[in-house]
């Protein structure tokens, strides 16, 4: 969200300049006026000027971000400026040893989802896991967080800064593979609930999970892991050698 200084005023605002789009997607000027040219990112003229909304921008990136390679997404982590974090990595920020949970005890979505929200909650940050519980429901019902890999990366469509008291990762693994509408029908074992304050620190931290996420040994070792501890700590390790 932006804002603007009126004279003895401040009002805010819910959408993106071109210019402070190219900004916030972390792309060169020229590629992102391609992609609006043709229809690819969302956007409306208003007044000759082009404005985007915040929350399509935001729900455009989830999807988009599937597709990038390490550069593309190290890239939009980088041009995401989350108060929150204050520099910080989001995975060493929000993921901590409590917040890992193995084996997560699920045998079904709306299981594994309850039990990431209970997870999560040992932060002592989880205001109103009522809403949060309610919230992931729906965008899972949009379309499925699964992966190919058998990782699902739950989330709320939008950020809800009233039902946490601070941005919290939590992460699980279920014994066996449940059905979690990936693609392809594959089984999920391997799930990361994301919960945050505002959009930049949402994206940020998709970012970051997406460059982990693509490595095969990190992967397996989660697959591997014993414990919720050990697990943690693999994730620690792989995000300090991340480069950029």
């Amino acid at each position: 969200m932006f804002s603007r200084n009126g004279p003895g005023s401040q009002m805010s605002r819910d959408f993106y300049t071109l210019d402070e789009l190219v900004q916030r997607l972390g792309r060169d000027r020229r590629q992102v006026e391609k992609l609006i040219n043709r229809g690819i990112i969302p956007g409306r003229r208003v007044g000759g000027d082009w404005r985007f909304n915040e929350i399509e921008i935001t729900h455009w990136l989830e999807q988009d971000l599937r597709g990038l390679d390490d550069q593309g997404l190290a890239n939009l982590e980088q041009s995401q400026r989350s108060v929150e974090l204050h520099e910080q990595s989001p995975i060493a920020a929000l993921l901590h040893p409590e917040t890992c949970e193995i084996p997560l005890d699920a045998g079904t979505r709306p299981a594994v989802l309850q039990a990431l929200i209970e997870v999560a909650g040992r932060t002592w940050q989880v205001w109103d896991p009522a809403s949060i519980l309610k919230a992931v429901k729906e965008r899972e019902d949009v379309m499925s967080t699964g992966f190919e890999n058998g990782i699902a990366i739950p989330h709320p469509r939008n950020p809800l800064p009233d039902a946490i008291g601070q941005s919290t990762i939590a992460f699980g693994k279920t014994l066996s593979g449940i059905p979690f509408g990936a693609p392809s029908r594959r089984m999920t074992d391997l799930f990361f609930l994301v919960l945050a304050r505002d959009a930049a620190t949402h994206l940020q931290i998709l970012a970051r999970l997406g460059r982990l996420l693509q490595k095969d040994d990190i992967v397996q070792g989660l697959r591997n892991s014993m414990s919720g501890l050990q697990a943690y700590d693999l994730l620690i390790e792989a995000d300090a050698k991340i480069v950029g």
